[in-house]
């Protein structure tokens, strides 16, 4: 991760337009390539950001970010105060809660509660920024990456989007689509959602606990 405080103005072009005007800000580069821009304020939101994929092109004064929509966010920078870049290693992604891995269970033994006609593959299959909670297949043989959580916001919908774009990189695998699985999912993960081409479910725990899933019984002929 590369982390440079500089003074500088940003403007964003795309669906809407936005600029922020000539200040002191973090500019923060991940290794997957998103770009975002912070302030020394508002908890964890950046001010503005791009995610990946995009492309980066530096230049002495000016950074220009643009990805395959059409959208642009230029970093007009006046003073670089520091710029220091960091090794993370891999990171091994959110722990779940009781609740999200139970889901994680119950969906690995009853992927149809998802899709009709989905076959589950392997549960936690990994990524280089951490693991997928489930790859699957559809009956028409394409994979499928399913990303579960208790609520399904937006945070579930850039993460799934993250790991969609690696997963897609693997020639044996591309092209993957995605499933934001959650006893709830928002209206603006939704939205997102719908916006990234990726599908979403609302599950509901008691009753996946009730079907019958993959696992033999004792007395199944």
């Amino acid at each position: 991760m590369r982390l440079v405080v500089a003074r500088c103005s940003v403007t964003y072009s795309g669906r809407l337009d936005a600029r922020l005007p000539s200040a002191i800000r973090l500019l923060m580069v991940k290794a997957d390539g998103c770009v975002a821009i912070h302030a020394d304020g508002g908890a964890y939101k950046p001010l503005n950001w791009m995610n990946a994929p995009n492309h980066l092109d530096e230049q002495l004064d000016r950074w220009v970010v643009t990805n395959p929509k059409g959208e642009s966010l230029v970093i007009d920078i006046e003073e670089i105060i520091s710029d220091t870049a960091h090794d993370l290693g891999l990171d091994p992604g959110l722990s779940k809660d009781g609740v999200e891995s139970n889901l994680q269970e119950l969906l690995a033994d009853r992927p149809w509660a998802l899709e009709d006609g989905l076959e589950i593959l392997e549960r936690e299959y990994l990524t280089e920024i951490g693991p997928v909670d489930l790859l699957c297949r559809d009956p028409g043989g394409q994979m499928v990456a399913v990303e579960i959580k208790r609520r399904g916001e937006i945070d579930g919908v850039e993460q799934l989007t993250r790991y969609l774009d690696f997963l897609n990189r693997e020639p044996t695998l591309a092209p993957v689509r995605g499933i934001l699985a959650a006893q709830s999912v928002t209206p603006q993960a939704r939205k997102l959602a719908a916006d990234r081409g990726i599908a979403w479910v609302e599950v509901d725990y008691e009753d996946l606990k009730g079907m019958e899933g993959r696992a033999p019984r004792l007395f199944d002929l």
